[in-house]
């Protein structure tokens, strides 16, 4: 058995045959690299009775034989092999080493599909868009031969480096590979990264787990509670993991554990607390912090919507850790619809995204706290100074038992790092919209996610601060985060790691570094590009990339896996747990909206005049008449007081526009806020409630004001049906409620419009049609069908109540013959079934609203 001699780096080993040797990080291991490229436990080279052969163990970045990525291979004398990068990975010079006997160990091509030789390169298609220049090959070595896998991008993050797409599960390294540090068939954490820690674990106590210093383990993150969780050992010997009612939950598996309950631990179960987890292995517990050098990778994502039109085909690409990607393509090519299924919101049909090697749509309870979205529009209130706006957002986001100076000492490490500090005490709209587009992802670091995906950062900017907004992705990836951004952009395509461009239909057109896009499409600018997107909608630009080298480059890999379909965890499993409680929330939404309200003079201003001005008009009409019914005619019938119920018709349109013209704009202008805030854990009773409460007082004023304004100033009643003596806030009561169910109405109208520009037409119809029903126009009572309708209308059951207490069937008495109007009796029933229909009214309105709204959610979280 001959002895093998093992060479690298002016270091020389000589290894027997008669054991194998391990190559990695791992101090433990027999030969150890210092280079963030070699993984924790990167390959194994032994003897197998017939020869030495080298085993890769599914490395991140991959073993490296004569410019290919293998698995296995037959090591010769003379052989060189590269680890973690095909050029200039640590170089192993092998010498010794006696021939392979008998059948070779057949190296794995991982590229090279099922059928293809060695030789093997795909040709393009045939036929090319007109005009296109001819599609050149990125490297000439490349032509003949097996692509050699690009180079791969130092922890540094080196810009323009051909980053290798992350290696999720090669083949041949399934479920029983042996994981660093942990078992054989555990699943991967934190890909094959070496754990962060080591924790000794005694069966005969308890370990606690939580941010406070008194817990046996502490774990310095904001989103893990005080208290967070504990492990046990069950009389039968087994270990199970306790959750302490942590505000963010605790995961096994991905799978959120109930609140306050517990699950059994098996050997290969990995427990999520926050950024860490854990798995345990003998008597000790690992931990894996998720520090944000995560890789990312999507494989054959496909969307249908009905009528099983396909808006996403098959996307594959790979993004490597710490690496800004830019996704473009022109409108059609579903950008926005790849974004939803990377982020979850809205998961594909079929394929996978993977987040480190974790499916994030079977964990996405647990992965989603990790990943941060940046829309197009700005997810925080200009109103408020981006101090007060991250303030409140960290409120939100954080565990309630989280301290007033951690959430500070957070927010300040974000403001100085997007140096933002010097602007903190200035209004989000006194800011540029590059400053703007900063606070937004201010208020997305708060959290430390390690992936942040950003929809059209750049649009609406000036050439300028495009490249403000893009230099910030390239530090933030730069200092540990994966990025990617959806842009129009090409301005400043030159400093991300990758380019991914979408043909029209959702497709891949090319993946891969952006200096060499332009190349392979054949073209001199962008506009050229786009313009044959445009010109040629049926040209087979997936089958062109297809069929490209570039492709072999840099996906081939993931699509030799074969696409599979999504099967989403159970809705109850997808919730995100509330990182405070209703009360919690709703006390911070409260005081938030009156944050918002106060700096907003206007409103402020507007609020009191409106109402003012709809009393005062009331008083112009017959001054010198009062609200009572007129004396009895000598022939015995009475005549109409019309001006009551003119009075009364104006006081309650007027309250009916005040009200829904309060709300009608305030769930539209907030829909982007609330989507991102739904999806980190907000409660929507919490968001409707805040909303219908402080809405509501304000509305409630304002009817008060009507009435007192409208009514004062005229002969009433002395006493009323229900109050006695206080008959003017008898009557003020019906306006006060009618404003308060208009309101509710209006935000009816917010839920549903998709733009704020469509609200003012419907709240003119709302109050005109208002008008129609209110019975003072024409009698309702009697006519079929008109009368029915008129019970939908808060108008009908308010000039009802407060016609009740002014005994309208008296004031404006039917014509002769006809019945009196039932709601109009002058009885306290009457006036009680009013006020009860009018409260009725506004209660389904609330409940319609909060329906509504689902349609404003991440799509796996309305079921």
């Amino acid at each position: 058995m001959p002895e093998l001699v093992l060479e690298c780096n002016g270091r020389t080993w000589t290894l027997d045959p008669s054991r194998s040797y391990v190559l990695g990080r791992d101090p433990q291991g027999e030969v150890v690299f210092d280079d963030a490229r070699v993984s924790w436990r990167h390959a194994t080279i032994s003897f197998n009775g017939r020869g030495w052969v080298i085993e890769d163990h599914g490395s991140t970045n991959g073993t490296f034989a004569q410019g290919r990525r293998v698995q296995g291979l037959e090591l010769a004398d003379g052989t060189v092999v590269h680890l973690g990068n095909a050029t200039d990975g640590p170089r192993l010079a092998l010498s010794g080493a006696q021939a392979a006997v008998g059948a070779p160990h057949t190296p794995q091509q991982p590229y090279a599909p099922q059928g293809a030789h060695a030789g093997w390169a795909p040709q393009a298609p045939a036929q090319e868009p007109p005009h296109a220049a001819p599609h050149q090959q990125p490297q000439q070595q490349y032509q003949g031969q097996q692509p050699a896998q690009p180079a791969a991008a130092p922890y540094g993050g080196g810009r323009h480096g051909a980053a290798p797409v992350p290696q999720q599960q090669a083949p041949g390294a399934g479920p029983g590979r042996q994981v660093p540090g942990g078992a054989a068939g555990a699943p991967p954490v934190h890909g094959d990264r070496s754990p962060t820690s080591f924790h000794q674990f005694s069966l005969n106590r308890v370990m606690r787990i939580g941010r406070a210093l008194e817990n046996d383990l502490v774990v310095s993150d904001l989103q893990v509670s005080r208290n967070h969780a504990e492990f046990h050992a069950t009389p039968d010997g087994r270990l199970e993991i306790r959750d302490l009612g942590s505000h963010n939950g605790t995961y096994v598996n991905g799978q959120p554990i109930p609140k306050g309950g517990s699950q059994q631990l098996g050997p290969t179960d990995v427990i999520g607390v926050g950024h860490s987890t854990f798995r345990i292995v003998g008597d000790r517990l690992e931990e894996f912090v998720d520090t944000g050098e995560v890789s990312f990778s999507a494989r054959h994502l496909t969307v249908t919507v009905d009528g099983g039109k396909q808006i996403l085909r098959d996307v594959s690409f790979g993004a490597p850790e710490k690496s800004l990607i830019a996704v473009i393509g022109p409108s059609g090519s579903g950008k926005s619809t790849l974004l939803k299924a990377l982020t979850g919101y809205r998961p594909a049909d079929r394929g996978e995204v993977l987040y480190d090697n974790r499916n994030l749509y079977k964990q996405f309870a647990e992965l989603r706290q990790r990943i941060g979205l940046v829309p197009q529009d700005d997810i925080l209130h200009k109103e408020l100074t981006v101090k007060k706006a991250l303030k409140y957002a960290a409120k939100l986001r954080f565990p309630a038992d989280t301290t007033g100076a951690e959430r500070d000492a957070r927010i300040g490490e974000v403001l100085r790092e997007l140096k933002l500090d010097i602007h903190k005490d200035k209004k989000v709209t006194s800011l540029s919209g590059g400053q703007r587009k900063r606070v937004s992802v201010a208020l997305e670091l708060l959290t430390k996610p390690s992936l942040i995906f950003l929809d059209e950062p750049t649009s609406g900017l000036d050439p300028g601060m495009d490249r403000d907004v893009m230099q910030l992705l390239r530090g933030l990836a730069d200092d540990g985060r994966t990025v990617l951004v959806v842009t129009h952009s090409v301005a400043e395509l030159a400093i991300c790691d990758k380019l991914l461009v979408m043909a029209p239909g959702g497709s891949v057109a090319y993946f891969g570094p952006p200096e060499e896009a332009l190349n392979f499409f054949g073209y001199e600018t962008w506009a050229d590009v786009f313009s044959a997107f445009e010109n040629y909608r049926d040209y087979d630009w997936a089958g062109r990339w297809k069929g490209s080298q570039h492709y072999q480059m840099y996906a081939a890999d993931l699509d030799a896996v074969a696409p599979q379909s999504v099967q989403v965890p159970p809705m109850q499993a997808m919730r995100p747990p509330k990182p405070q409680g209703w009360l919690s929330q709703f006390a911070t939404l409260v005081r938030r909206y009156c944050s918002v309200i106060v700096s907003d003079k206007g409103f402020l201003a507007l609020m009191v005049i409106l109402p003012a001005v709809l009393g005062a008009v009331s008083l112009l009409i017959n001054s010198d008449k009062g609200l009572l019914p007129n004396p009895v005619h000598p022939s015995g019938r009475t005549a109409p007081n019309g001006t009551a119920t003119t009075v009364l018709l104006i006081l309650a349109v007027g309250a009916c526009f005040a009200g829904a013209a309060n709300s009608v704009r305030e769930l539209i202008k907030e829909r982007v806020i609330y989507e991102r805030e739904r999806a980190t854990g907000l409660s929507r009773s919490a968001y409707l409630m805040s909303k219908v409460f402080v809405l509501g007082m304000i509305t409630v004023f304002q009817g008060l004001l009507v009435g007192v304004i409208g009514f004062s100033s005229r002969e009433i009643p002395e006493r009323g049906l229900v109050l006695g003596g206080f008959t003017l806030l008898e009557l003020s009561l019906p306006i006060m409620a009618l404003g308060f169910t208009s309101m509710m109405f209006g935000l009816i109208i917010s839920s549903l419009v998709k733009t704020a520009e469509k609200t003012m037409p419907l709240l003119v119809m709302f109050a005109i049609i208002q008008v129609v029903f209110t019975g003072c126009l024409f009698a309702l009572n009697g006519t079929v069908g008109v009368n029915q309708v008129s019970y939908l209308m808060p108008s009908r059951w308010a000039v009802a109540a407060a016609g009740a207490t002014l005994d309208f069937n008296r004031i404006s008495p039917p014509e002769s013959g006809a019945d009196t109007d039932p709601l109009w009796e002058h009885t306290v029933g009457a006036w009680t079934l009013d006020m009860l229909a009018l409260i009725a009214l506004g209660a389904i309105c609330g409940f319609f609203v909060a329906r509504f709204l689902r349609r404003h959610e991440p799509e796996v979280m309305r079921k």
